[in-house]
């Protein structure tokens, strides 16, 4: 199969590469996934888990991308819940090789049933950022109805999601960004934005939640923010300063069959909208990861068109 792989770590992008791979196995609850669309995170080259397994075992050649969109081609030993030919999406695993490749390995328990009319494109911008702003305002942050909730990077693939489902919940939305990204936020819902190159951060006033995705001074300053009783939570690094009266937390994203397959039918009933911004070949996913000038809205791969 083709895959995108990365072999030297001292080489970053530079390093990344079109090559022939075999194909995944499928271990005991795993299904095989022919990759339709992919999503990446352009930090993955840093990750420790992007050159190591689980035991600290060098793992290159290595694939990266964690989010998948496809169908199921093979079931693993003891694998229930999904069947051969079903459309799927969801998050694939950290420290195993990754999307961007015409065939990808994952836990069964991963992947959510991905309704017959959402496009693979749009699938796979959903899993680590959808994921990940439920489980930061709602599992971690305990938001509700009537708090005010600060979310920084708000026009991002987290960010804009984390402002979408914060509105539909009924809270108060500020959302934090760059100064191109005000009338985006404003049209997500949010109900105030916060001007992150011209504006102090204290120009927020205090929030019950703060979620941030951008660390830093950024991070260290919210925390004079927050309520009492209230919480930071952050994706970026686990935090260094914490509010006087309130929790501060880092957290991972992780699996969730269930909440995955209830985004998608928000996605598909149009509660929630994604930001795709480019959808480019598996040929150009090296060249997707470059810095470059920034393109509003997530890259997605596509890979293949098949089936």
């Amino acid at each position: 199969m083709r895959a995108i792989t990365v072999r030297d770590r001292e080489a970053g992008v530079a390093g990344l590469t079109l090559e022939n791979l075999p194909q995944p196995h499928a271990a005991e609850n795993d299904v095989i996934v022919l990759v339709h669309a992919a999503g990446f995170t352009r930090g993955e080259l840093d990750w420790p888990a992007t050159w190591a397994d689980r035991a600290g075992r060098d793992r290159t050649p290595s694939v990266p991308g964690h989010e998948v969109s496809g169908v199921v081609t093979e079931l693993g030993y003891g694998t229930t819940g999904l069947s051969i030919g079903q459309r799927v999406f969801g998050p694939t695993d950290w420290a195993r090789n990754g999307s961007l490749a015409e065939y990808v390995a994952v836990e069964a328990r991963n992947l959510a049933p991905l309704p017959a009319d959402v496009d693979h494109t749009v699938a796979a911008a959903l899993p680590i950022s959808g994921l990940t702003a439920w489980q930061g305002l709602f599992d971690h942050a305990r938001l509700t109805t009537g708090q005010t909730v600060l979310i920084h990077g708000a026009a991002g693939g987290v960010g804009s999601v984390a402002v979408q489902l914060a509105r539909e919940a009924g809270a108060r939305v500020v959302g934090a960004g760059r100064s191109a990204d005000r009338d985006t936020v404003l049209d997500l819902g949010a109900h105030a934005f916060l001007d992150l190159e011209t504006d102090p951060v204290e120009d927020a006033g205090q929030a019950d939640v703060v979620f941030d995705v951008i660390g830093g001074d950024i991070l260290d300053r919210s925390a004079a923010l927050v309520r009492p009783g209230g919480t930071l939570v952050t994706i970026a690094h686990p935090p260094t300063v914490r509010p006087d009266d309130g929790r501060a937390l880092f957290f991972v994203v992780e699996p969730d069959r269930a909440r995955l397959a209830h985004l998608a039918q928000r996605l598909r009933d149009g509660g929630l909208r994604l930001r795709v911004g480019e959808v480019r070949p598996l040929d150009e996913a090296a060249a997707a990861f470059a810095p470059r000038q920034r393109v509003p809205g997530r890259t997605i791969i596509r890979v293949t068109d098949a089936g």
